[in-house]
């Protein structure tokens, strides 16, 4: 019997607990991955030193390291100095269980025999692996894709906590992560939703189809033979998709990293030159690449069209109560991804027909891209209508000049000989500080030996 096939009175239980010690790390790394810049010592962080008290320096036993129960067995304080703990502590483990349960129970199907229709992610265009192989079966290939997928929800769940607390995305929880959807899609083949390339099979009937709905005009000469060219028969799929299933993953994960990550840089670049100010950090660039990477290009799309919903009733809460007008991002592009992945089935359905245009989605993105910018033109210009500023004031940054040195020590001292016997002093010291006119003028007697001082100078120049 293999895992897959365990009832689920026995797997369930098991990935509650595997995704509660999981969650444990997973408390360390939103801890101590912030508190680095360097990109290896962010990764080095997470597993040394071992886990202590942040107040007293004391090791926290093993004991007391038990996922979601230690912190309620110590009544949430440290047991040597009763610092208390955070109670997110024990609701990140929690709420890692639940998802290590939820996504075993959406993906694979309760009686595994009755075939991968019953998964969630399965869709008829997308990989149902190999009848008769070992490693990539349907049943595998749906095990697989369980890790697989965990593996990305890890990563975001670490990002959201952190976006949440310092506003921030490391590298140190992108890069990883990204590196493993590039090498699983390649060594797998099987664990992508959809193929890289997906559209209808008679697409330049389907143009002509249209233009005959909008009245019965003939298409452009170049658009039906834009059409024509990229014409494919039967189910709209590259033949060698199938052919080459290791070289596929490859294109799916990497198509999805550029344009998942190309996505958010576009809007960003437009929300920043319209707004003169970051509309979104580029850790939510990186993020998005990490998740098409895992997804591929059309999940990740939907991904960022879903996140909006998402973050509304967030915007509006926050407005409300805080008069809060930034928020992170990169939480609700997770929740997204996270809802792509279990309505995955319902989600393509909807969508499916949106990505059959195949070479017409170019020109839906740069058209979609141009009405963004010209939204936000009038969003600016109704602003400016209403009296609102339209730009944020320019942030002030704190310089030391060398005019603030000289007041600081004026100041700080105006006479470095008050208190003490009158001596001959260097006047370039008091040059450096501004002070010799002012000095002049209240003790001529020292601007005569100021004068002796020059004379010496002058004489051993001589």
């Amino acid at each position: 019997m293999s895992l897959i096939e365990l009832p689920l009175a026995v797997m369930l239980p098991f990935l509650f607990v595997l995704g509660a010690v999981v969650g444990s790390f997973l408390n360390v790394a939103i801890y101590r991955i912030p508190q680095h810049e360097r990109f290896w010592k962010q990764l080095l962080s997470v597993v040394h030193p071992p886990s202590s008290c942040p107040n007293c320096g004391n090791r926290i036993l093993s004991r007391d390291n038990i996922p979601i129960l230690g912190w309620f067995l110590l009544g949430g304080r440290c047991r040597f100095c009763r610092q208390s703990f955070s109670i997110r502590y024990p609701m990140i483990e929690l709420l890692n269980a639940c998802l290590f349960v939820l996504v075993y129970w959406m993906e694979i199907p309760s009686n595994v025999y009755s075939g991968i229709e019953e998964s969630c992610l399965y869709v008829p265009s997308g990989p149902h692996g190999f009848a008769g192989s070992i490693w990539l079966s349907p049943t595998a290939v749906m095990l697989w894709r369980y890790v697989y997928h965990m593996i990305l929800i890890e990563a975001l769940v670490v990002a959201t906590f952190i976006d949440f607390d310092l506003r921030i995305i490391p590298d140190g929880v992108t890069l990883p992560a990204m590196c493993v959807g590039v090498v699983g899609g390649v060594v797998f083949g099987q664990v992508h939703l959809v193929p890289v390339w997906f559209q209808r099979g008679d697409l330049s009937n389907f143009v002509s189809l249209l233009y005959d709905i909008r009245g019965g005009d003939m298409p452009p000469a170049w658009l039906k033979s834009l059409a024509s060219l990229w014409w494919m028969s039967g189910s709209g799929i590259p033949s060698w998709c199938s052919q080459y299933p290791h070289l596929h993953g490859l294109a799916v994960s990497l198509a999805g990293l550029v344009i998942g990550g190309g996505v958010v840089w576009v809007v960003r670049y437009i929300g920043q030159s319209v707004l003169r100010q970051e509309a979104m950090g580029f850790g939510d660039v990186v993020l998005m690449a990490m998740v098409g990477s895992f997804l591929g290009w059309q999940p990740t799309v939907l991904v960022f069209v879903l996140a909006p919903l998402m973050a509304l009733l967030a915007v509006a809460g926050t407005w409300l109560f805080a008069r809060q007008r930034e928020i992170p991002y990169g939480p609700y592009l997770s929740m997204a991804a996270l809802v792509v992945i279990v309505g995955w089935k319902w989600i393509w359905d909807m969508f499916e027909r949106v990505f059959e245009l195949g070479p017409l989605l170019p020109f839906l993105a740069v058209g979609m891209a141009i009405g963004l910018y010209l939204l936000l033109h009038v969003t600016q210009f109704i602003k400016w209508c209403l009296g609102i500023e339209l730009y944020p004031p320019p942030e002030w940054t704190e310089e030391w000049t060398s005019a603030d040195q000289l007041i600081y020590l004026s100041m700080e001292q105006t006479d470095p000989q008050q208190g003490q016997w009158r001596q001959s002093q260097w006047p370039g010291s008091q040059a450096g500080a501004g002070q010799i006119h002012a000095n002049n003028w209240r003790r001529p007697a020292e601007q005569i030996r100021s004068n002796g001082w020059q004379q010496h100078w002058q004489r051993r120049g001589s």
